[in-house]
């Protein structure tokens, strides 16, 4: 019995290749995107919310920032990872016992 496997080795050679671009790209660039400072505002819009609300965590120090001057401003890796934290454990409702109700 004989088995052959044909691969098209210039295929995956162009894939990995692509992929290693992609991943050293923004450190090419003497900026890696974790390195992004935003302000009251873009950071508003990166997560989708008003300026107040930005305003009221940092009052609150429920968001991660840093002071330049009298302005709060916010690292991405900081705010990615806080969101990150987040997040709540889905419930698997299936997998606990039912409870009968009277």
């Amino acid at each position: 019995m004989r088995a052959e496997l044909n691969i098209d080795t210039q295929e995956i050679i162009r894939e990995i290749t692509s992929e290693v671009i992609k991943a050293i790209k923004p450190l090419l660039n003497g900026k890696a995107e974790d390195d992004t400072i935003y302000t009251v505002k873009t950071l508003a819009e990166y997560i989708g919310v008003s300026s107040q609300w930005v305003y009221e965590r940092v009052h609150l120090k429920e968001i991660p920032y840093i002071k330049m001057g009298k302005f709060p401003r916010f690292k991405k890796a900081d705010i990615d990872k806080w969101l990150d934290s987040l997040k709540t454990p889905a419930v698997n409702y299936l997998s606990r016992p039912l409870k009968a109700v009277k």
